[in-house]
C-alpha cells in the first residue's frame, strides 16, 4: 500500500527541534542505495526492503528499524522485475516477471523453477506468502485467486485451491493476513480472504460508498485509495472518498463488514498510518498529519493538525544545507542532505503500518510519536492518562509522563473530582492489566520473528459468548478480548448488532517455524497463534520530561506496559508531593483517602507505606479523632508498620497510641507488643502477656535494664524471677549474674 506525495516540497531548516509536532520522522534514515540500482521493493511479509543491481538483490531488515544495518545480498537470473519477495521461512526468493509468469529461486541452492499462468487471457496481478496450513503462496489473478503449496522434496509449487471470481485490483497486509478483492465497474464491490494460521475464511462480500460528483458521473475506486489497518486488535478498511472529502471506515466481523462512520480530510491526497495504534493521516497537500486515537470508536482528533517533523540532524548539517544554497555548492553530499530534508516529497510512499519510502533517494523513515507534545497539548488530564495508559511502543516514556502528570495535578492543588478521575484512570489501568496478565511481562526482544505481525482471526459460526474455557499453551483468552504487542484490551462491540467481533487470540513462541504447533479447534471458537511483533523504542528525539520534571531513579528493564502499581503511585507521586507540599497537609490527605477508595473498589492491595504517610499526615496536622475513625472503620488497614507509626505518632495523643498496641496485639504480633509495653514502662504487664502467649524473642536484658532504671527493687527482682522461671539456664548467664549482684547492692544498701 503507498501513496504519493505532493509536489511541493519544504525544507526543514536546523532539525525542527523548537517547532511543535505530535509525529516525526528521526534522522538518520536506513539508506537503501546501493550503486546502478533499480527501484525498491517492501516485502510486507518479512518486513524487508530489496532491491535489485547488477543480477543481486540487496535486502534491509527493517523491523527492528535500525538506520546503520547493512544489506544481505543474493544472485539472480537476469530479467525484468514486477515484484520480489522471500517465503517466510527465508528459503525461497519469488520474482514476478511478467503479467503471467513468476519465477522462484532456492537461496541456498540457486535451482530455479517457474509458474505460469495457464491461460494468456488472465494475468497475475501480484501475489504474497502466507503461513496459512492449506498453502504457502497466493497468486491474485484477475481471474481470482490461486493457493499453491511448496514442494521442497521436487523443488515446484502444488496447486491446492483455486477461488474464481473476477478481480481488478486488490490489497493485502501481513499483518492482517487480509486480501480485499475489488471488481465490478466502479471498483467498489469487494470480496475479502483471510489466509491466517488456522485455515481460510471468506467474508461477506460488501461495497463502499462513493460520492458521486455530478449526476451522470461514476467514479473509479483505485487501490491508493483503501488502506488496510490493524488498530487494538481489530482489523478495519478505510476508503477515501475524494469528492465528499471523507475517510471512511469499515470494522470486519465474523459475519458482516459494518461501516464504522467517516473522517474529514482536507487535502487531496491523503496517506494513513498507524503508530502504536494510533491512526496518523496525512493531509499530504496541507503539509499536516492528524491524529486519531479509535480505541473507544471516537471520531474526534487527538489534537490539532500538526506538521511533520524531521528530528535528529545534525546542527552543522543543517546549517551547511542553508549556506550551501547562499553560496551556490552543488556537490553531491550536500544535495542528497538536502533532499533527505523535504517532508511529504513527491516520491514518498507510506507503508504499512509505520514506514515512508522515499523512492527517489532510496532512503526509509520510520514514523515516532512525541507524546510529551500530545500530553502537553490538551488540559484533560484524564484523558490524556488514559491514551498514555494505552501505550505499548514507548511504555517508559509513557509511564514517566503519566507519573509526572499525576504529581503535577496535586502539586497544582487542582480540584479534587479532577484529581479523582485522574487517579481512577491509573488504578482502572493497573486492575486490568493483572485481570489480563498485562502488568510488567519483562524485557521485551530486540529480535522478531519472520512472521510476527500481529493480526486478527474472524471466528468461525457458534454463538459462544465467551471462551473462559478454552487455553493456548496454557493461557486462558476470553471472547472479545483483542490481543496487540503484550497487552489485551477488551474489543467494544457495535451497537445495535447481533455481530461478533472479530477477536485476536495471541500466545507467544520462541521458534521461528511457520506451519507448525497448529492449535486444535475444540471449545467451539477457532484460534489462531501469532508471534509477538516487534516493539520499537526508540524515541531519542522527543523533548525533556512534561513541565520539565523527571521521574528519576526508576531503574526497571524495557517495560511492555506504562501501567502504574500502588507501590510506584506511592514512590514517584505522593512521596515527591508529600516533600514539596508546604502548609496544611488535609488537600493531600483527602487525594490519598481518593486513592485508598480507588483501589478499594478495583480490590487492589495497597503496600502499608502508603497508610503509614497517611498516618504521618494526620497526626502532622493534628487530626487525631479523623485518624481514630479510620483505624476503627478499617480505612486504613492494619499492619505491622501502620502499628509502629501509631506508636510514633502517639507520643502527642495517648489515643492514638493506644490504637497502636490494639493493632499489634490483634494483628498477633507479641514480639512488637511485648517490647512497646516494656518501652512505656509496664513491665509486669509485659511479662504476663509473655508469659501467656509464650513469647520466646523478647530480650531479657531489655527488661532488666529498664526495671534497674525504675529503681524499684521489687520490680527488678520479679523481672529476674519470671526469666528465670520462664528461660531454662537463664540463672547460669552474665545478665543474671550481672543483675542479681545490682539487685543485692540495691536492697543492702542503707537506707538515708
Amino acid at each position: 500500500m503507498s501513496a504519493k506525495a505532493s509536489t511541493s516540497q519544504p525544507v526543514v531548516g536546523l532539525s525542527a527541534s523548537g517547532a511543535l509536532s505530535h509525529a516525526y520522522i528521526k534522522y538518520p534514515p536506513l539508506r537503501c542505495n546501493i550503486p546502478e540500482s533499480s527501484g525498491l521493493f517492501y516485502d510486507d511479509g518479512n518486513k524487508i526492503i530489496v532491491s535489485q543491481a547488477n543480477n543481486q538483490v540487496f535486502s534491509w531488515k527493517i523491523a527492528p528499524f535500525t538506520p546503520a544495518i547493512a544489506p544481505t545480498s543474493d544472485s539472480i537470473s537476469e530479467g525484468p522485475i514486477l515484484s520480489i519477495k522471500f517465503s517466510l521461512d527465508g528459503k525461497l526468493i519469488a520474482i514476478q516477471r511478467s503479467n503471467h509468469e513468476i519465477q522462484f529461486q532456492h537461496r541456498e541452492t540457486g535451482e530455479t523453477f517457474t509458474q505460469k499462468c495457464k491461460s494468456e487471457s488472465e494475468s497475475i496481478l501480484g501475489f504474497f506468502w502466507t503461513d496459512c496450513p492449506l498453502c504457502d503462496i497466493v497468486f491474485v489473478k484477475t481471474s481470482g485467486l490461486d493457493l499453491f503449496a511448496y514442494n521442497s522434496e521436487f523443488n515446484m509449487l502444488h496447486l491446492v485451491e483455486t477461488r474464481k471470481l473476477n478481480v481488478s485490483w486488490y490489497v493485502y497486509t501481513h499483518e492482517s493476513r487480509l486480501v480485499l478483492l475489488a471488481s465490478g465497474m466502479q471498483c467498489k464491490a469487494f470480496t475479502g480472504f483471510q489466509l491466517s494460521s488456522v485455515g481460510i475464511i471468506r467474508l461477506p462480500k460488501f461495497e463502499m460508498m462513493m460520492a458521486k460528483a455530478e449526476a451522470n458521473s461514476k467514479p473509479v475506486l483505485a487501490s491508493k485509495d483503501v488502506y488496510i489497518i490493524t488498530v487494538y486488535g481489530r482489523i478495519y478498511c478505510l476508503q477515501v472518498d475524494r469528492v465528499a472529502m471523507l475517510l471512511h471506515s469499515y470494522r470486519f466481523y465474523r459475519d458482516a463488514v459494518v461501516q464504522q462512520g467517516s473522517l474529514p480530510i482536507y487535502s487531496t491526497k491523503i496517506a494513513v498510518s498507524v503508530v502504536d495504534n494510533v491512526l496518523l493521516v496525512h493531509q499530504v497537500d496541507a503539509k499536516v498529519v492528524i491524529l486519531y486515537d479509535i480505541f473507544l470508536d471516537s471520531r474526534a482528533p487527538i489534537s490539532a493538525p500538526l506538521p511533520l517533523l524531521l528530528r535528529g540532524l545534525p546542527r552543522s548539517s543543517s546549517i551547511g544545507i542553508r549556506s550551501n544554497r547562499k553560496n551556490g555548492d552543488n556537490s553531491e553530499a550536500n544535495y542528497l542532505s538536502d533532499l533527505e530534508a523535504i517532508i511529504y516529497g513527491d516520491d514518498w510512499n507510506f507503508l504499512t503500518p509505520d514506514l515512508i519510502c522515499d523512492v527517489s533517494n532510496k532512503i526509509m523513515w520510520k514514523l515516532h510519536l512525541d507524546l510529551e507534545a500530545i500530553a502537553a497539548s490538551s488540559s484533560d488530564v484524564a484523558s490524556v492518562l488514559e491514551f498514555l495508559q494505552r501505550r505499548k511502543l514507548d511504555a517508559n516514556k509513557a509511564k514517566h509522563l503519566c507519573l509526572a502528570m499525576s504529581r503535577t495535578v496535586i502539586l497544582e492543588r487542582r480540584p479534587l473530582s479532577m484529581v479523582a478521575r485522574v487517579i481512577d484512570v491509573l488504578v482502572s489501568s493497573y486492575a486490568h492489566s493483572l485481570k489480563t496478565g498485562g502488568y510488567f511481562k519483562g524485557a521485551r526482544s530486540d529480535k522478531m520473528a519472520t512472521s510476527s505481525a500481529p493480526h486478527e482471526n474472524i471466528l468461525a459460526a457458534g454463538c459462544m459468548a465467551s471462551a473462559s474455557g478454552a487455553t493456548i499453551t496454557g493461557k486462558s483468552f476470553e471472547y472479545g478480548t483483542a490481543s496487540l504487542e503484550g497487552e489485551y484490551f477488551q474489543a467494544s462491540a457495535s451497537s445495535g448488532t447481533d455481530l461478533e467481533d472479530i477477536s485476536t487470540a495471541v500466545y507467544f513462541r520462541t521458534d521461528t517455524n511457520i506451519g507448525t504447533g497448529k492449535v486444535p479447534i475444540d471449545t467451539g471458537i477457532q484460534k489462531i497463534e501469532v508471534l509477538p511483533p516487534s516493539l520499537q523504542t526508540d524515541h531519542d528525539g522527543t523533548r525533556n520530561n512534561l513541565s520539565g520534571t523527571s521521574v528519576s531513579g526508576m531503574q526497571e528493564p524495557q517495560l511492555t506496559s506504562p501501567v502504574i502499581s500502588p507501590d510506584e503511585m506511592y514512590s514517584f507521586v505522593f512521596c515527591p508531593a508529600e516533600e514539596e507540599m508546604a502548609g496544611d497537609p488535609s488537600y493531600l490527605v483527602a487525594i490519598m483517602i481518593e486513592f485508598l477508595r480507588s483501589a478499594s473498589s478495583e480490590k487492589i492491595k495497597v503496600h502499608p507505606n502508603f497508610y503509614v504517610l497517611t498516618v504521618q499526615l494526620l497526626a502532622r496536622n493534628e487530626q487525631f479523632a479523623e485518624l481514630g475513625l479510620f483505624i476503627i472503620n478499617k480505612v486504613l488497614e492494619p499492619s505491622r508498620e501502620v502499628a509502629l507509626q501509631l506508636l510514633e505518632s502517639g507520643r502527642q495523643n495517648r489515643q492514638t497510641r493506644k490504637l497502636g498496641l490494639d493493632m499489634l496485639r490483634q494483628l498477633n504480633l507479641h514480639h512488637d507488643y511485648v517490647v512497646s509495653l516494656a518501652q512505656e514502662g509496664y513491665y509486669l504487664e509485659a511479662l504476663r502477656y509473655t508469659r501467656k502467649h509464650k513469647v520466646v524473642t523478647v530480650r531479657p536484658s531489655l527488661f532488666l535494664e529498664g526495671a534497674f532504671a525504675s529503681k524499684d527493687p521489687q520490680i527488678l527482682a520479679a523481672v529476674l524471677r519470671f526469666f528465670s522461671d520462664f528461660l531454662p539456664g537463664f540463672s547460669h548467664t552474665s545478665d543474671h549474674k550481672i543483675y542479681y549482684h545490682l539487685l543485692t547492692d540495691i536492697t543492702m544498701a542503707p537506707v538515708t
